[in-house]
């Protein structure tokens, strides 16, 4: 009995201590479940869609450079490449990351890495924010900085590090860093969509780049080039605020060089501190032209027939308009002179003159003509149109004589650009454009055609203007813009700038330009040219027809164009 009831108890402790190892691991089993079911639930819902939005947008980037189109320049020196240069193309880059769990030493790791990656003055601020990434080991990707350079990539290998990698990936690249940079644009962010901004990044984005077609800029690389250090320089010299130019060919539209100072460099975009820098100042911004607006008032009295280049009026230095007195910019009385002389010596009495004889509704006629009171239609994102409301709904005969020197009326260089081709080409407008062709994938190219815009005023006209304009590079204030053995036409413009508050014009702010073409009676290029309130000097025929001569000089040399041709 006794033997029978001591095995009974023996069963009974033996069933006891198996019933609470199975309870042991199934609450284990729950208890790693739940810990695993509550990672899952911080991975996928707490920061799901974090990690979400990083692969989406890696991947839409990925997907959108390996589809996305390429971007040329036209270069005559580049034969072996068949006379084009990248300008946007897609390129393996090196992405860098971290495996927090994997690290072992997340402080030296920190350290190390920010040593290898940021300067000084941002090195320590770097680290801690590593360092903090990197102490996390529930965190199972932390992306620490892409577009690497190759030596930085070496740098990496070479550290040896546990829990850092690296990976490719294939981006938009800008083999040119900041060249042409307001034209080309580029690839940004909308939301967690990449999309094409600014430039013709963005005006062609879903049309043809998204679609893997190529475009051919009719940017010339070394034009573009040569006219960038130009104005750099420029500004630099005269402690401009601004500097701006653009070469277009007259007589088919295509831009051949667009430079805005200071430009910024396609491939880091994002570190810009202004985004203003990404406005187009020849597209997007206006300004009020002064003296270079001139020409347009005298051609509009030449087509009506109001005057000829000899017809003469009396300059008295001064003239009265309702209660306002406009004087010549340098206050000086000339006496009895010719439609000529008034472009050769700027004469803002002279063109008040020729306005009066025009009249309210004509002038108005050929301003529209000229196409000044819309868009050019260029192809680049962002286009603005002009301000010339002073003329359009009102009859003052002072908004009349202030516009017909360039000043109450505001415009953008590509309208007057656009508007001056036509004394250049007979009378005809062309739209300007910045591409010239679209590759298909298949390698078949399209060419963009010529379109005539308008025709403000008959060859004739355009004839007896390019006289004149010679006329003011040979004996006025364009003489620094001459180019030896060569003709040149082109036109000086120093305009004040109006305050803020709308309410008069800064004492001691200015706007120089100059516009022309050359050779004069064949044109192969026109020029605008602008500097914004440059320092030391007073008139644009000291400060930006000089420039001209330089990169017009430049240009009959690139296209070895013969002097007297």
């Amino acid at each position: 009995m006794y033997a029978q009831v001591h095995a009974m108890s023996n069963t009974g402790i033996s069933y006891g201590m198996n019933q609470w190892r199975i309870n042991f691991v199934f609450f284990l089993i729950v208890a790693i479940a739940i810990s695993m079911a509550g990672r899952i639930f911080y991975l996928q819902v707490v920061k799901g869609g974090y990690y979400a939005a990083i692969a989406r947008g890696q991947h839409a980037e990925q997907d959108d450079a390996i589809l996305r189109g390429e971007i040329f320049f036209k270069d005559n020196f580049n034969a072996s490449s068949g006379f084009v240069r990248a300008a946007a193309t897609n390129k393996d880059w090196f992405l860098l990351y971290a495996v927090p769990s994997e690290i072992e030493d997340a402080e030296r790791a920190a350290s190390r890495i920010a040593s290898l990656l940021y300067s000084a003055n941002t090195r320590d601020l770097k680290k801690e924010e590593l360092y903090k990434k990197f102490k996390d080991r529930d965190d199972p990707y932390v992306p620490i900085k892409n577009r690497l350079e190759e030596h930085v990539v070496n740098g990496v290998k070479e550290l040896g590090i546990a829990g850092i990698y690296l990976t490719k990936e294939k981006l938009r690249y800008y083999p040119a860093g900041d060249l042409a940079s307001h034209v080309i644009g580029f690839l940004g962010y909308r939301e967690d969509e990449r999309v094409g901004q600014y430039g013709v990044e963005g005006f062609y984005d879903r049309e043809y780049l998204k679609k893997g077609k190529s475009l051919l800029l009719s940017i010339d690389y070394n034009i573009q080039f040569a006219l960038h250090e130009i104005l750099k320089d420029a500004k630099d010299n005269l402690n401009a605020e601004g500097a701006s130019g653009i070469v277009i060919d007259p007589k088919t539209g295509e831009i051949m060089a667009l430079v805005v100072i200071d430009e910024f460099n396609l491939n880091s975009y994002s570190e810009v501190d202004d985004i203003d820098i990404f406005l187009n100042d020849i597209t997007q911004k206006i300004f009020e032209p002064g003296s270079i607006f001139k020409p347009f008032t005298m051609a509009a009295a030449l087509d009506s027939n109001r005057v000829s280049p000899s017809s003469t009026y009396e300059d008295k230095g001064k003239v009265k308009i309702s209660g306002y007195t406009i004087r010549n910019s340098d206050g000086k009385s000339y006496g009895v002179q010719t439609m000529t002389n008034v472009l050769e010596k700027s004469l803002n009495t002279g063109a008040v003159y020729v306005a009066n004889i025009l009249g309210h509704d004509k002038f108005r006629e050929y301003i529209t003509n000229f196409g000044f009171d819309d868009r050019v239609g260029v192809d680049m994102q962002g286009e603005v149109p002009g301000d010339i409301r002073n003329i359009m709904r009102t009859t003052r005969d002072i908004n009349l004589a202030t516009a017909a020197f360039g000043q109450g009326i505001a415009l953008t260089p590509l309208q007057i650009v656009s508007a001056f081709s036509a004394f250049a080409n007979g009378g005809k407008m062309a739209r300007p454009h910045i591409v010239n062709g679209i590759i298909d994938i298949d390698g078949s190219e399209k060419k963009i055609p010529i379109e005539i815009i308008g025709e403000p005023v008959s060859s004739k006209t355009a004839a007896q203007m390019t006289a004149m304009l010679v006329s003011v590079v040979e004996n006025g204030y364009g003489r620094k813009a001459a180019v030896p053995g060569y003709e040149v036409a082109g036109k000086t413009g120093t305009a004040q700038v109006p305050k803020e508050d709308g309410r008069g014009y800064h004492e001691d702010k200015t706007i120089h330009s100059f516009i022309g073409y050359a050779p004069a009676y064949e044109p192969r290029f026109l020029i605008l040219l602008k500097l914004d309130n440059p320092q030391g000097i007073n008139f644009s025929a000291d400060s930006v027809a000089p420039l001209f001569s330089d990169i017009a000089e430049y240009i009959l040399n690139y296209y070895e164009i013969p002097p007297g041709a």
